[in-house]
């Protein structure tokens, strides 16, 4: 079974004189079947430790080790193909083509990976269907409400049946009760797919789903969730 290891990961940016450290030092293992649900500030460097964990970024210190294999020291395409057959990720700005249907949009990940037009768009209906999209299969982007343009990523994210999940403020466009479908929804495919799920957040109800809660403040992870989100969780 697939674990997701970070180890010493060091990520710095230099703005002016400045040196901002948006990721010093971050080690964390997600396990097959666990979601693990990282919170911290606005700029505390969670955003950036997902886009190294997906390939999207190289860091300056440290590895990225998925199955075994190091994902840092990936070449341009091999990395996509990572991105593309192993991982499923949910982005905060949804990256929909503004002139295809919301099938066409989910269908998109299977298109780059060799499938057929029709075969992409039996395997995505399903994954729109059970984001609650069933009924919009035909509707563009510019037709769709915020919360429905982020199901309509979450299930493009979810078509290759990936064997790990990364997810960027997947519940940021939602309503409450919808976010806690969504949130459930992940939980439900790492748990029954084994495999490891890191969810970026703001939204507390996430807490009440994950498997264990890290905060990331300063570039640094901390165990548990910060005192304004304790509260909530049941």
């Amino acid at each position: 079974m697939s674990a997701l290891e970070l180890r010493e990961l060091v990520k710095h940016y230099r703005t002016g004189s400045e040196t901002v450290r948006a990721v010093d030092g971050v080690s964390l293992t997600v396990a097959a079947g666990e979601l693990i649900a990282l919170y911290g500030p606005s700029g505390s460097g969670k955003s950036t430790l997902l886009q190294i964990a997906a390939g999207l970024l190289k860091p300056d210190e440290g590895c990225v080790l998925f199955d075994g294999r190091d994902i840092t020291a990936l070449n341009a395409s091999d990395g996509a193909a990572y991105r593309r057959r192993d991982v499923g990720i949910i982005f905060q700005s949804f990256h929909l083509i503004p002139g295809a249907s919301a099938l066409e949009n989910a269908a998109i990940k299977l298109l780059g990976d060799g499938a057929t037009l029709r075969e992409a768009k039996l395997r995505a209906r399903p994954w729109l269907e059970r984001v609650g999209l069933g009924g919009r299969l035909s509707h563009t982007p510019g037709t769709l409400s915020m919360g429905e343009r982020q199901r309509v990523a979450i299930a493009r994210a979810l078509v290759n049946e990936p064997r790990l999940l990364l997810a960027d403020e997947p519940t940021g466009n939602l309503d409450s009760k919808r976010s806690g479908e969504i949130l459930q929804l992940l939980t439900d495919i790492s748990h029954e797919r084994l495999i490891p799920a890191l969810l970026v957040t703001h939204d507390p109800q996430a807490a009440n789903f994950a498997s264990s809660v890290q905060t990331l403040r300063d570039g640094r992870l901390h165990d548990g969730v910060e005192a304004e989100l304790a509260s909530t969780r049941t």
